[in-house]
């Protein structure tokens, strides 16, 4: 299973950064790809969410629609998550939000398998590329968003 690791320095604290990766349900405002996003639980001390997620991969003009479930750390600013049930075989992996003084580094860790019937498994290598540039996207949006509140 492909494993994709990627980080960004953002110039805003890591308590601030970390906030607005919580509020995922305001993605689709800023990530084109992220078509919507619906928050059916959420746990009484709000470290467990689970979320209904549809993106678009636009290459292949496909939509994907899966449920995650998300645990939440507010003392060591993380997020680890797993697909409950959805279109990828397999999707899961960590957020990290890393105090560096003033900024942070957000680390992402994706683990995931893809498998698109009608474009077959010659495509992976594309898929992986895809899969790469949501998470560069994500982050960089998630980047803007935060240094454009300070």
């Amino acid at each position: 299973m492909p494993v994709l690791t990627h980080s960004v320095e953002i110039d805003a604290p890591a308590a601030a950064v970390y906030a607005i990766a919580r509020e995922v349900e305001l993605f689709p405002e800023f990530m084109p790809e992220v078509r919507k996003t619906t928050v059916l639980e959420r746990s009484d001390d709000n470290t467990r969410t689970v979320v209904a997620w549809e993106g678009l991969i636009p290459a292949f003009h496909v939509t994907v629609r899966w449920v995650e479930e998300d645990i939440w750390d507010d003392v060591e600013f993380t997020c680890r998550f797993s697909q409950l049930k959805g279109d990828f075989t397999e999707y899961g992996g960590l957020w990290r939000f890393v105090p560096l003084g003033e900024c942070c580094r957000f680390e992402s860790e994706l683990r995931y398998e893809l498998d698109i019937p009608t474009v077959g498994p010659l495509i992976r290598g594309v898929v992986r590329k895809i899969m790469n540039l949501n998470v560069e996207r994500l982050q960089g949006a998630i980047k803007r968003r935060a240094e454009g509140a300070r």
